[in-house]
């Protein structure tokens, strides 16, 4: 039974897939590291004192999320390009203009973050506030997003077609 709250597809390309595995494989090999450093300084004593303890501590903690993160995001990616859509959808690299001044473009890739290493282009999430606005938007369309800074903004979209990678 769908419930409608599904993420949409993270689409990642092989060599990032790859990449992002790499990343999991040394942070599950530096386990062993991270936990004899925070033995170590266990040793040294008084533990409320203790910079490097705590220090070693939040490092195992950011590893151990970083972990879970990335087993989540590679269990769950698709791999290789999205397929064709007839509406803006993650995985595209979209153009746009804002408050019609069609001088005024930005070219950019909708999708995980995680893919930003592997290419040029900016990389806005589906779930920021400019993805939601365009998100199943079509060429020629206009949409209205509420920026950070509480500004709202006027978009339109040029063209859109899937990411390569």
């Amino acid at each position: 039974m769908s419930t409608g709250n599904e993420a949409p597809a993270t689409w990642l390309s092989q060599d990032a897939y790859d990449r992002l595995q790499a990343e999991l494989d040394e942070h599950i090999a530096n386990r062993p590291a991270i936990a004899a450093e925070i033995n170590a300084r266990r040793e040294e004593g008084d533990l409320k004192e203790n910079g490097g303890y705590h220090a070693a501590r939040e490092e195992q903690g950011k590893a151990e999320g970083r972990i879970r993160y990335l087993q989540e995001l590679l269990r769950t990616a698709k791999v290789g390009a999205a397929p064709t859509a007839d509406a803006v959808s993650p995985g595209m690299v979209v153009t746009i203009y804002f408050d019609d001044d069609t001088n005024d473009t930005e070219t950019f890739l909708l999708g995980s973050r995680e893919i930003a290493a592997t290419t040029d282009l900016t990389v806005y999430s589906p779930e920021s506030a400019l993805g939601k606005a365009i998100l199943g938007g079509r060429a020629g369309q206009t949409c209205t997003y509420t920026a950070p800074s509480g500004a709202d903004i006027k978009v339109t979209v040029v063209s859109f077609e899937p990411f390569s990678g």
